[in-house]
């Protein structure tokens, strides 16, 4: 194996990973937002929540096409780009992506029909648990892939044989590795902001654009309060997140934050340029002691550096750092803009600010940037490893030539980018379009008594 087709092998599976985490963040975080809505559309019966039930559900359906179509290609990545990988990991992490299969896609198969269906056609209670249904296989299936990157990144429960292979000796200690509860707490509540912010978005749009105003004010109202409750959470398990790595990954924390030298009262790089070569930081901006205080609640707190490693075992830091910086930035701007919101509602004045509205529009793709500045962090930090301390990302790869990989690569950029074109078209155009009037199956304002329930759907 080339140093060329490591390289590229290594940013093929980073363009791919990159490409489909977008889509189950994206229905995670959508099918959520339909179980609230359809929780008060059974309590209220107000016909604008059954119009934001079916237009959420249809954009729902789009992003979960995307989902299953580039998640096919992640298994078939990992047999022929990572054989290596698979061959030496496959008795410990191959059964977490079968449990999947078996808890969580069997689960959203059986009843994502009746909810992109069945509206019309079953009762609303029984939509309704086939949208709780459809929610839960999202995040069981979130919990099995979490768990095989926990396990990567802190390896538990395993022992490693004379071949090299990694074999099971606790499936306890190696589904509920240390990292887990936070990674998958940390994932999901960025799944569901990401859902909640296109739901923002969109309403937001809506009052800008002055169209569907009662729909979008309803929707907005509900996905601000969401918003509220998720971001400042995500602040919290951010953070606890961060002293885990701190203490399972500490050269990880140490790119992150750009602590070259270990000490006592390591202070807090805002920002600076990382120096590979000098080990050190241009122009850097810090504030003294910060960091060992937030690391270790302790201002003298002893914060590990890079230089407590060989060069060779330090991951490419100015990445981590950047990605870092970006990830926390963007945090910064969803709670000024959710506490923006919250302070028009309690001044009552949310539906006539258009400059909050346009900001709306603008905020939906910020979630769904953390999160791959997100797993840009916790991939390339864990470098140069693949499981954490134990097998070298370039012992995992695949024997293929340089010139294959780059093919399939070429291709791989084609295809996702005509998948991508393609789900913006449908789902503008459904945008564009507005929420449907039940009778006619034309676009209309929504209004209280526009759309009706059918007959005694409201009281069950």
């Amino acid at each position: 194996m080339t140093g060329s087709a490591l390289l590229l092998s290594r940013a093929q599976f980073a363009f791919t990973i990159g490409f489909h985490i977008l889509w189950p963040a994206y229905t995670i975080g959508v099918s959520g937002f339909i179980v609230i809505i359809s929780i008060l559309w059974l309590r209220t019966g107000r016909p604008v929540y059954r119009a934001l039930l079916r237009f959420w559900i249809h954009l729902f359906a789009l992003g979960f096409a995307m989902g299953v179509v580039t998640g096919l290609v992640m298994s078939y990545q990992i047999g022929t780009n990572w054989s290596a990988f698979a061959e030496r990991t496959a008795n410990v992490i191959g059964p977490f992506f079968t449990y999947e299969v078996l808890t969580a896609f069997f689960l959203e198969a059986g009843f994502v029909g009746v909810m992109l269906f069945g509206m019309d056609r079953v009762s609303a209670r029984l939509h309704f648990l086939s949208c709780v249904a459809v929610a839960l296989g999202g995040v069981i299936s979130a919990f099995w892939i979490l768990a095989a990157n926990s396990w990567m990144q802190t390896p538990a429960g395993f022992r490693l044989e004379a071949d090299g292979k990694f074999a099971l000796v606790s499936w306890i200690g190696a589904i509920f590795t240390p990292s887990l509860p936070y990674r998958f707490l940390h994932m999901v509540t960025a799944a569901y902001l990401a859902g909640t912010f296109v739901v923002i978005g969109v309403c937001g749009f809506y009052l800008w654009r002055r169209r569907h105003e009662d729909f979008a004010r309803a929707g907005l109202f509900v996905a601000l309060w969401i918003a509220l409750v998720l971001v400042p959470l995500q602040g919290v398990l951010g953070d606890l997140h961060g002293r885990n790595s701190f203490q399972y990954q500490p050269v990880k924390v140490a790119a992150m934050e750009g602590d070259w030298q270990t000490r006592r009262r390591q202070p807090l790089v805002l920002f600076a340029w990382p120096d590979i070569v000098d080990q050190r930081n241009d122009y850097e901006l810090a504030i003294p002691g910060l960091g060992s205080l937030i690391l270790t609640h302790d201002w003298n707190g002893l914060v590990p550096g890079l230089t407590s490693v060989p060069a060779q075992e330090r991951p490419p830091v100015p990445y981590v750092f950047f990605a870092f910086r970006i990830m926390v930035g963007l945090w910064l701007v969803m709670l000024m803009l959710v506490l923006a919101g919250a302070w028009l509602i309690w001044r009552g004045r949310l539906h006539e600010a258009r400059w909050f509205h346009l900001a709306c529009v603008c905020s939906s793709p910020l979630p769904f940037l953390a999160v791959l500045c997100g797993w840009t962090v916790t991939e390339v930090g864990r470098q140069p490893y693949v499981v954490y301390g134990h097998l070298r990302t370039a012992d995992a790869v695949s024997p293929v030539a340089a010139s294959a990989v780059a093919a399939s690569f070429a291709l791989f950029i084609v295809v996702y980018t005509a998948l991508l074109i393609a789900f913006f078209f449908y789902a503008i155009r459904t945008v564009l379009r507005g929420p449907m009037d039940e009778a006619t199956e034309q676009p209309a304002e929504v209004q209280p008594g526009l759309v009706s329930a059918p007959a005694g759907q409201a009281a069950e």
